[in-house]
């Protein structure tokens, strides 16, 4: 008797079997005992979940793209357990490859020549480097209406409650650089200024003069954010915008 060749294949481990039926799906503890291991299980997962995303986008009567989920348990843990799993073992791959330097111990009779904070404090630290900033007002003599520290810790002030009030500012619903091109191009201005004033904190270990750092600190942001903005601008017409915008507004069924 000739086999039918449009039968389900089942997912015993052994064949080209993917995703078995409903019915004939292995248990958990079945699961463990074959030798594929994680890859198999993790496969099969990613297969039965798209036969499910398939099978539940042709039976809809949506007239947009449906967004649907699945259950914490097993779709999501696989999945996480497999990714973690991965990063887990390349940083232990990577800690027995690359074992990090042990410097000399620290001398606390002796003051190193350059102090500098954490790399991620980096753009921190060169906000209290605005000194040449602080404006010297006429009606006070010449002077300085503050000391240039209180101005570096205003500066960091100002800038976490710009940075803090974004959210409040900008309330649309773009999901897409390209949708927002002003607020796109705002963005690149601040992740490319918080790079520049990085380099101004460390302006001591940069071959580079001083006042040129200084000064593209400030120019180099404004330029690339213009950019970006003109950029995502001229992306809008050819990117069907207006219908991007709804694509995961859903309708009632019909």
């Amino acid at each position: 008797m000739a086999e039918d060749n449009d039968s389900e294949p089942i997912a015993d481990g052994s064949g080209t079997g993917i995703v078995a039926p409903d019915d004939e799906t292995p248990t958990w503890s079945e699961r463990k005992e074959r030798t594929q291991g994680l890859s198999r299980l993790t496969y099969e997962y990613f297969e039965r979940a798209r036969r499910e995303d398939q099978d539940l986008r042709m039976e809809s009567d949506y007239v947009e793209r449906d967004v649907l989920g699945f259950p914490a348990w097993p779709h999501e843990m696989i999945r996480n357990f497999a990714l973690t799993s991965f990063f887990v073992g390349l940083i232990l791959f990577l800690s027995a490859t690359l074992p990090p330097h042990i410097g000399p111990p620290a001398d606390p009779s002796t003051t190193p020549a350059i102090i500098l904070p954490d790399w991620y404090l980096y753009w921190s630290f060169g906000l209290l480097k605005l000194g040449p900033l602080n404006p010297e007002l006429s009606i006070l003599g010449g002077e300085k209406l503050m000391a240039d520290r209180t101005y570096g810790v205003v500066a960091n002030i100002v800038v976490v409650g710009f940075i803090a009030m974004v959210p409040f500012l900008n309330k649309g619903s773009a999901r897409r650089p390209v949708e927002q091109p002003f607020w796109a191009g705002i963005g690149v201005m601040g992740v490319a200024f918080a790079f520049t004033i990085a380099a101004l904190s460390v302006k001591n270990l940069l071959p580079m003069d001083s006042h040129l750092l200084f000064d593209l600190t400030f120019l180099i942001p404004p330029v690339l954010g213009l950019i970006s903005y003109t950029v995502f601008r001229a992306m809008q017409e050819g990117y069907m915008y207006s219908l991007n915008r709804r694509y995961y507004r859903l309708r009632p069924p019909k």
